[in-house]
C-alpha cells in the first residue's frame, strides 16, 4: 500500500473529514505519477510535414474521455499488461494542463483506484493557482 493509497483509504473512510480531505489532495498535488504516452502525428507548420509527438493517452468509456494515470510505474505496466512509454508528472502539473471537460481516473485496476470529475479537477486547478500567485506575491 503506498502513501496515496492509505490517504485514499483515509478519505473514503471519513469523507466529509477536513483533515481526511486536506491530506489526501494535499499529497495528490505533490505527489508524481506515471501517465502512460501514445505517439500522434502533428502538422509542422503550414507544409504538409508531420512531425510525431508523445501525448498523454486518453481512454474513453461509455462516452466519457478519461486521462489515465498511476502513482507507481508497476501499477501502470500491470494495467497494460505490458512495459509502455510514459510521461512522470506531478498532481499539481496534471490539474494545470487538463482540460475543462475530461476525467481523470487514477490506478485503475487496483483497489485504491478513484475517478476524478471535472469539477473536482478544476477545484483543484484552482487550488494551484491560488497557490502560485501566493508564492509570487
Amino acid at each position: 500500500m503506498t502513501e496515496i493509497d492509505q490517504a485514499l483509504e483515509a478519505l473514503r473512510a471519513n469523507p466529509d473529514d477536513r483533515k481526511a480531505q486536506a491530506g489526501f489532495y494535499d499529497l495528490f498535488l505533490n505527489s508524481s505519477f506515471f501517465v502512460p504516452t501514445v505517439d500522434e502525428m502533428v502538422s509542422t507548420d503550414d507544409t504538409d510535414a508531420k512531425e510525431k509527438i508523445e501525448v498523454p493517452l486518453i481512454v474513453e468509456s461509455e462516452g466519457t474521455d478519461f486521462l489515465v494515470f498511476f502513482d507507481q510505474k508497476n501499477r501502470l505496466n500491470d494495467w497494460a499488461e505490458q512495459d509502455v512509454p510514459c510521461l512522470q508528472l506531478p498532481g499539481h502539473v496534471l490539474a494545470e494542463m487538463t482540460p475543462a471537460a475530461l476525467h481523470w481516473a487514477m490506478n485503475i485496476g487496483t483497489d485504491y483506484n478513484k475517478q476524478f470529475a471535472p469539477d473536482e479537477i478544476a477545484w483543484l486547478k484552482d487550488v494551484v493557482a491560488r497557490c502560485k500567485a501566493e508564492a509570487d506575491n
